[in-house]
């Protein structure tokens, strides 16, 4: 996750496996307009690891301390995947914390998680998983052209998912799985807006649908040539879109 401060303050929150490292380069142009924070979710990154639990609702709970403890009342919450699920969740629980918000390929609801992501919140299989993570590392290499065109995602993957434990990698997607932000959806009163790529095989790419449904003034941005991995896959697009979103004061409500 990834805090950036000016007289408008944004936040950046990474996904599953994630680390605030995926957020690097994006964070190199926003620091243009933006003073930036980075901070890694509980278990994941740089974070502690000695915790009892890794839910979502642990996530917000950590965004909202976060903010609290650096004196920003409100800014701006940008997530990617379970990030911007935890940056719904925030806006949702605490609206005055949420000036906007941006998800990126976040899952609404956790149905639409791809089935290798709902069979990982599985502790049998779990378990197996993470006590054998050269497979899953092999398979990131296998597979990285399907999840990103980006050549380095799957050294930034691998870095990062060396860094979970047993209970960090289960029961943050375990809890993720069993998230519907549907029923609430309306209570988003923040301009918001969803990025979704129409190539993404980690969360539904039609989530922009139940988002928009449950929030009427939400724009909707679509990458016809992305995944999952939108700020890697279209770098220029994203990021200029995303600056464009947060700089604009005009945002529809």
């Amino acid at each position: 996750m990834k805090f950036s401060v000016k007289a408008a303050r944004s936040s950046c929150c990474h996904g599953w496996l994630g680390s605030w490292g995926l957020w690097q380069e994006t964070m190199e142009h926003l620091g243009r307009h933006f003073r930036t924070y980075a901070l890694d979710f509980w278990g994941f990154g740089e974070s502690g690891k000695k915790r009892e639990t890794f839910t979502v609702q642990d996530f917000v709970a950590m965004v909202d301390q976060f903010m609290e403890q650096l004196g920003i009342a409100q800014a701006p919450l940008v997530g990617h995947s379970m990030g911007g699920t935890v940056s719904l969740m925030l806006a949702i629980q605490h609206p005055a914390r949420a000036e906007k918000v941006v998800v990126v390929g976040s899952p609404i609801a956790g149905s639409s998680l791809s089935f290798l992501l709902k069979l990982f919140g599985q502790r049998p299989v779990a378990y197996v998983v993470h006590h054998n993570l050269w497979l899953l590392r092999g398979s990131f290499r296998i597979l990285a052209p399907l999840y990103s065109r980006d050549p380095r995602w799957s050294d930034m993957m691998n870095r990062d998912l060396s860094r979970t434990t047993l209970e960090s990698f289960l029961v943050s997607i375990a809890s993720l799985r069993r998230t519907d932000l549907r029923p609430q959806l309306c209570q988003v009163k923040a301009p918001a807006m969803g990025m979704y790529g129409d190539r993404d095989i980690v969360v539904s790419p039609r989530q922009w649908q139940p988002m928009q449904q449950g929030i009427p003034h939400a724009h909707i941005e679509r990458f016809h040539s992305a995944g999952h991995f939108i700020m890697l896959d279209d770098p220029q697009r994203f990021t200029a879109t995303l600056i464009n979103f947060l700089k604009d004061e005009t945002a529809p409500l």
